[in-house]
């Protein structure tokens, strides 16, 4: 790495796993993952910290990045993000910029605008407005919402097994699967089962794999299930159209519905009634690299 070629940052902190990479011109300097035990968005000076040390310890001993940006998970308002951005720059002499996760997603696509949409563990939809201010809809976790993400899809699977079975239905695919994924007795066991976990999104959302499964083994209330999750992410695109958000790209990213094509078809389905002529596009790049461009529009 040559001196005078500016060193930019970009950072991905999903619910999960956390992503960095580094580059000096085309030159990759860091490509680091780690998990993001520790994140805390809503204490700006800890989250700070933790991106501080995070920096230090990826980066060769002595280099300091140019830029920074920085797509972090439970991000959720302007404020808060210029909040981890105010304290972060207290850590590194440059600029930086911290948003929402999901916004990595539409300049990791290589444009200027459209919409971020993710459905992984959970769900949500961001894009901006003309004057560029931020739109998040959804996001809202697996007890309230996250409706087409992995725990969404497991919660409204068991609402669909707990009405089958209060019409005096025999328990399907469905129903056997989540018992045996709870490990439950039988259907009306769920609701503690569900209600016991410490983390819904987590603890629900590792089950999804049970809704696929039983629907591939024929279950309308599996297939009801996953069609009605691709509508709500449509849905969410429709919402944002509606609040004036240019919604012609539709990025795609998050690992249900990437992995899944019958919850990946509902969605392209339904978007083309909530918002036509918009385009789906699956994002075929790590979505560190839309922070990567974000720290490069800094310099």
């Amino acid at each position: 790495m040559q001196d005078f070629t500016p060193l930019v940052v970009g950072i991905d902190v999903g619910g999960t796993k956390t992503h960095l990479r580094a580059y000096a011109g085309d030159g990759l300097v860091a490509d680091h993952v780690r998990t993001s035990s520790g994140w805390r968005p809503h204490d700006p000076v800890a989250a700070a910290g933790w991106l501080a040390a995070l920096v230090s310890g990826a980066l060769p001993r002595g280099v300091r990045p140019a830029a920074l940006s920085v797509g972090g998970h439970a991000c959720e308002t302007p404020r808060q993000c210029a909040q981890i951005r105010t304290a972060l720059q207290l850590h590194f002499d440059a600029p930086a910029s911290v948003v929402g996760d999901a916004e990595l997603l539409v300049p990791a696509a290589g444009l200027d605008k459209g919409v971020g949409l993710v459905a992984g563990t959970g769900s949500v939809a961001v894009g901006r407005l003309a004057d560029g201010t931020s739109v998040q809809v959804g996001g809202w976790g697996a007890v309230l919402g996250d409706e087409g993400g992995s725990a969404g899809l497991v919660r409204e699977a068991a609402r669909a097994v707990w009405a089958a079975h209060d019409l005096g239905e025999e328990p399907d695919a469905l129903a056997l699967g989540l018992i045996d994924a709870f490990q439950v007795p039988e259907v009306p066991a769920l609701g503690a089962a569900l209600e016991s976990a410490k983390s819904p999104s987590a603890d629900w959302g590792r089950h999804a794999p049970v809704v696929f499964a039983a629907a591939e083994a024929g279950s309308p209330l599996a297939r009801a299930v996953i069609d009605e999750g691709g509508r709500s992410l449509a849905a969410l695109v429709g919402q944002l159209a509606a609040r004036g958000v240019p919604v012609d790209d539709v990025v795609i990213a998050g690992s249900t519905i990437l992995a899944q094509p019958g919850l990946y078809d509902a969605f392209t389905a339904a978007l083309a009634d909530s918002a036509p002529g918009a385009q789906p596009r699956p994002l075929e790049v790590p979505p560190v690299e839309g922070a990567v461009a974000l720290a490069r529009s800094l310099l």
